[in-house]
């Protein structure tokens, strides 16, 4: 059974709806939030969180010192990642251009970088900054694993007749050749 054609006789692609979605006004507030969140852990570092930072005892003036170091990587990589997405939306990198420029933007699970009691120390505004960064960053991880995973092999896709005529008449084929 061969696949449906369209009207100009070739074989159509599937929509992969991972790329739709990163097209999509869904990806429009995923970037608003990543970016969102980069500014606001910014002002947050900068100000009200050196401050606090110096009023820690020294433990955890050292884990806040790791946690926010983390943070800034960790938001680095999504700015990244979402400012390249967007250039494939808005036109200015196609989509093979961006899977080639991906490979500098190093998206890796990270966890917490201190143990969760000393965690639970640190000033709650940091903490819920790394836990926001942290929900962010899986599911822009998901995302760009559903739009780069290599696609399914033909085989594997389902073959989808033109016509419910077209199927009779493939059945009839294989029978016939199968005598």
């Amino acid at each position: 059974m061969g696949r449906a054609k369209d009207s100009a006789g070739k074989t159509p692609e599937p929509v992969s709806f991972a790329e739709k979605l990163a097209c999509s006004e869904a990806f429009g507030a995923i970037f608003r939030e990543g970016m969102g969140l980069v500014e606001e852990a910014a002002a947050y570092l900068d100000g009200q969180g050196r401050e606090e930072a110096k009023a820690l005892p020294r433990a955890e003036a050292l884990a806040y010192a790791a946690e926010s170091m983390r943070l800034t990587t960790r938001l680095m990589q999504i700015a990244s990642w979402l400012l390249l997405q967007r250039a494939v939306n808005q036109g200015e990198l196609t989509r093979s251009q961006s899977a080639s420029e991906k490979h500098r933007v190093k998206l890796n699970q990270q966890e917490l970088a201190t143990e969760p009691d000393l965690f639970e120390r640190l000033p709650q505004r940091l903490r819920d900054l790394s836990l926001h960064s942290l929900r962010l960053q899986a599911r822009i991880i998901h995302l760009d694993q559903l739009i780069y995973a290599p696609p399914a092999p033909l085989a594997a896709r389902p073959v989808i007749p033109a016509s419910p005529i077209e199927a009779q008449l493939a059945r009839l084929r294989e029978a016939f050749a199968q005598s």
